[in-house]
């Protein structure tokens, strides 16, 4: 309550009448407005209240013995009719300006995820079609994301991950699926169209519920299996319409497809528990593939063939094909990288339909670009599967 005291020229100090240790409060300022209220006689006990007592004002205050009759003007408020500080917060503005920006960087994290991944596909086949050894490829596109991560540790761009040996324990499945399933893509790759290899990988969903029901007991929604109708079909009016079939080709894309379902797998179960963020986590995974695949590279190919393939390969390209190469393997990198951290932004449904969109924007540009031949009947065909992919993420959900 605000108050100001107006009284008669007689005057009695408050000592007289209220008792000893008793103090008046300090005075405060409010810059709200004051009711007025006003009393006629003065008594002790019109100071009393229930509400907080806030004195704006006193001056001269005293009160003389025999003054009980005098008139007391008494302007005040109390606290529960106080009006609010003007105090502008914006709650609601404040909010809707956060969903914003978490929606702008989840529209960039795809955009670049897309982006990067269109222009690894491009250089990757650029390189394949000049250097046909998929196994070399796939060990430089580690390498170089090895590398990549070892120097940002170093500089500190990027804290280093705390691991123990628990850690890589878990991760060695993960790694040798994760191994598999990149050299059987880019085996893949090497034999047919990068349309026909992404639009077999559309399948990896079918693969999915068949291992995790089978192997894993799990059981899923009638939807989801309903989902699996257009996928396989899709996938299968794809492969008997595709001009430059290849069995290899093929049979790369499915293997690739088994393999990182098995690498998903082996991914939630170690990644439980675990405080590694998702971009070290990949550079972690990509350093043991790296050592995984190294021996095998060098069994299968060997560098008497990676010799003789790149000198070739430089004298019909020139110069350009070391570019090739080199962007090939970084782009493998950070398209997987910005993929990993964006799982700790989103939710898996969202990153499914995300990759499901990505593989779209792969096939279209790759088509453009390598001006690849295809029939009305295996763009149905191709339609069909992603489709069955989209409704295979909403039916999951």
């Amino acid at each position: 309550m605000i108050s100001s005291v107006k009284h008669a020229p007689t005057s009695f100090t408050s000592v007289d009448f209220l008792p000893k240790k008793r103090t008046i409060p300090r005075p405060e300022f409010s810059p709200l407005p004051i009711i007025k209220n006003v009393h006629n006689g003065f008594k002790v006990q019109s100071f009393a209240s229930q509400k907080p007592l806030h004195v704006a004002s006193v001056e001269n205050f005293g009160i003389s013995r025999g003054a009980e009759k005098s008139v007391t003007e008494c302007k005040a408020y109390e606290a529960d009719r106080s009006r609010p500080l003007d105090i502008n917060t914006e709650l609601p503005d404040e909010e809707a300006r956060l969903e914003t920006a978490k929606r702008i960087k989840i529209g960039i994290y795809f955009a670049t995820w897309w982006a990067l991944n269109v222009v690894f596909n491009i250089y990757n086949k650029k390189v394949l079609n000049a250097f046909p050894f998929p196994w070399l490829t796939s060990t430089l596109s580690l390498a170089a994301g090895s590398l990549i991560m070892l120097i940002s540790w170093v500089t500190r761009v990027a804290d280093a991950p705390k691991t123990d040996f628990e850690f890589w324990k878990t991760l060695f499945p993960v790694a040798v699926a994760h191994t598999i399933g990149h050299v059987a893509a880019t085996v893949s790759m090497s034999k047919v169209a990068v349309s026909f290899t992404h639009i077999i990988k559309s399948g990896e969903p079918a693969f999915s519920v068949l291992v995790s029901g089978f192997l894993l007991g799990e059981a899923f929604p009638m939807p989801v299996y309903l989902s699996l109708l257009p996928i396989i079909g899709g996938c299968a009016l794809s492969a008997v319409t595709e001009l430059n079939f290849n069995m290899t080709g093929f049979m790369g894309a499915m293997i690739s497809n088994l393999a990182f379902v098995f690498r998903n797998i082996f991914s939630k179960k170690g990644m439980k528990g675990n405080s590694v963020s998702g971009m070290n986590y990949y550079a972690c995974l990509s350093m043991f593939s790296l050592l995984i695949l190294t021996p095998f590279a060098i069994a299968v190919e060997g560098p008497q063939l990676w010799a003789a393939g790149w000198q070739k390969a430089v004298a019909q390209i020139g110069p350009n094909f070391v570019w090739w190469v080199v962007a090939q393997s970084v782009f493998y990198h950070l398209y997987n990288q910005v993929s990993y951290m964006s799982l700790d932004q989103i939710s898996p449904l969202t990153f499914s339909i995300g990759n499901t969109m990505k593989r779209i924007s792969v096939i279209v540009s790759s088509i453009i670009i390598f001006h690849t031949p295809i029939r009305p009947i295996n763009a149905l065909g191709a339609a069909i599967a992603i489709l069955g992919t989209f409704l295979y993420s909403q039916a999951k959900q």
